[in-house]
Parts: C-alpha cells; structure tokens; sequence
C-alpha cells in the first residue's frame, strides 16, 4: 500500500490580490488529508471517502476504462464527477499513470471536517498528483484553477510567503510566522462553506487592480511577518480588511457581524463564509458562541509549523 499525506490551508493576507500578484500570507494546517491506494484484482477503482469522525462520506466504484477514455461520462454524481476529472486530467499529465493496473482500491481521510473550507479539494489535488508523479501546481490548473497557494500549503510545513510572478510561477518562501501575540489569534468558524471559485468570479469581475492596491496588500504582508505586538497586528489587518472591502465591494465582516466585539476580525480567503481571524486580548470563545459560532480554535492549535 501506498499513502499520501498533504496539509490542509489558510490564507492569512492577500486574498483576490493574490491572483494578481500580491504577496500573500499562508500557513498549512495541522489538519489535512491521507489518501492510501492499493491494488486491487477488480478492473476498477474502488473509492471510499471518510470524514474526521471515520464515516464514509463518498463512495463509488470508477471502471478503469471510464478513466483512461475520452469519451463523455456522466456518473450522475458531481463528486463523482470531479474525481474522475481529476484522475482523467492527471492522465494528460502522465500518460502512464493508471495504464498498466488491472484495479485499485483507493481510500481517502480527511481530519477536519470537509465543510470548514481547509482544503478539502486542495489536498485531494496534491495527493493525487503525488501519487500520479505529476505538478500538483498543473494538476490543480486542469482541475478548479486557484492561485495556488493553498498546493504551495499541502507540500509544506510552515508558515510561507506566496507569490505569482507574471508568468504565473508560483514562489513559494518558508517564514518564521510564529508572533508574540500567537495566543491572542483565534479562527472562528461561520457555519457556512464559500466557494472560492464564487468569490474569485466575483473579485474579477471588478476588472483590472490597481498597482497601488497591490503594492499596499504585499507591504502589509511583509510588516505583517515582523509584527512584534498585538495592537500593531490590529491595524494592519483592519487596513487590510478596508483595502479588499473596496476592491470586492463587500463591508468587512466585522462591522456586518461583530460591531461590538473587542478586539479585531479579518475575513480569510473567499469572503463571506469558512473561516474569519479574530485577534483578542481575552479569550473570545464565549462571545462567539453567544452569537452562535461554536468552532473556535486557537492560533497554536491550527497552525503547522516545522
């Protein structure tokens, strides 16, 4: 048997920006999925999917020749739809993978739940371009598009600084993002999953990005990373938030859920919905889950770090 292992994602800065060339803030997470793969004599790809309490979520049976075919195959399933073009996209990157088995059983494990938006689809693409000997970069391009970071997060295991170049070359640089204040930084989740792909449609359609905004995002970035006290972390962020506020045309998510909280919120990658960055000098657990949001995990409990 054969495992694969890729970190789960969180965008810290530089969201929608990112696309255009911002330099973003990232950091893998301690949660993360497996997927294990073993041979089989079935003529098929047996998959089974499990959530983080080791229910099966997902599972279907992929005949080999629906793979390696061209032609149209509608499995009437849509995750069954999407692994298939994985698989079939993996293929036009490596002609080879999946050409001499006679079947597989292939098992997936993710350890987070799949609607908190950690990168479910991100470490699925990872995995299956570890296990096919392709770039997962590629891959995730032929598949649901992105800037990338979130497969610069899953091949890594620390916090980094993510960019794309004009040519659209991801650059990836390990950092040493591990503040002072950590114990003051929580992620709250907002009981709803955003579809990135939503969200990026949405930024795109505001046309073209001004240099200036750019330049503003990536220097936030970078003082963000020699941050040396909670207070200064909480107005970057709160510059931050105002900046993407105008390019998306959204009202920062503090003022439309948390007017009242003490201490700073930052949305975090598509708007709207997964995870929000709260910065606060008390625990702030109580507060958020008087206003309904249970998931509250500290900083050091999320991030992953070498």
């Amino acid at each position: 048997m054969k495992t694969y292992r890729s970190n789960g994602k969180l965008l810290l800065t530089a969201e929608y920006a990112v696309l255009d060339g911002a330099v973003a803030l990232a950091i893998p997470t301690v949660y993360g999925q497996t997927l294990n793969v073993e041979n089989s004599s079935s003529a098929s790809i047996l998959w089974k999917s499990y959530d983080e309490a080791g229910e099966i979520w997902f599972e279907h049976e992929f005949p080999i020749d629906s793979i390696v075919s061209n032609s149209a195959v509608d499995l009437h399933n849509p995750t069954a739809n999407r692994i298939l073009e994985i698989l079939r996209s993996a293929r036009i990157l490596n002609l080879e993978f999946l050409s001499k088995t006679n079947g597989l059983k292939v098992d997936t494990y993710l350890d987070f739940n799949r609607h908190w938006g950690l990168g479910s689809s991100s470490t699925l693409i990872n995995n299956i371009a570890s296990w096919a000997q392709i770039n997962a970069y590629q891959l995730l391009e032929k598949t649901f598009g992105g800037s990338g970071y979130d497969i610069a997060c899953a091949q890594h295991n620390s916090p980094l600084l993510y960019q794309l170049t004009s040519q659209n070359v991801p650059g990836v640089k390990p950092v040493d993002f591990n503040p002072v204040f950590r114990s003051n930084l929580y992620f709250v989740y907002l009981n709803q999953k955003q579809d990135s792909r939503d969200g990026i449609s949405k930024y795109k359609k505001q046309g073209s990005i001004n240099p200036v905004n750019i330049e503003a995002i990536s220097n936030i970035t970078k003082t963000i990373i020699a941050c040396q006290s909670l207070t200064d972390f909480n107005i970057l962020i709160k510059e931050h938030e105002s900046i993407i506020a105008k390019l998306i045309g959204e009202v920062p998510i503090k003022e439309q859920l948390f007017k009242d909280f003490d201490g700073e919120v930052k949305s975090l990658g598509a708007w709207g919905g997964d995870f929000v960055l709260a910065s606060s000098v008390s625990d702030p657990t109580a507060y958020f889950k008087s206003k309904g949001y249970n998931t509250i995990i500290p900083y050091q409990e999320m991030a992953l770090f070498k």
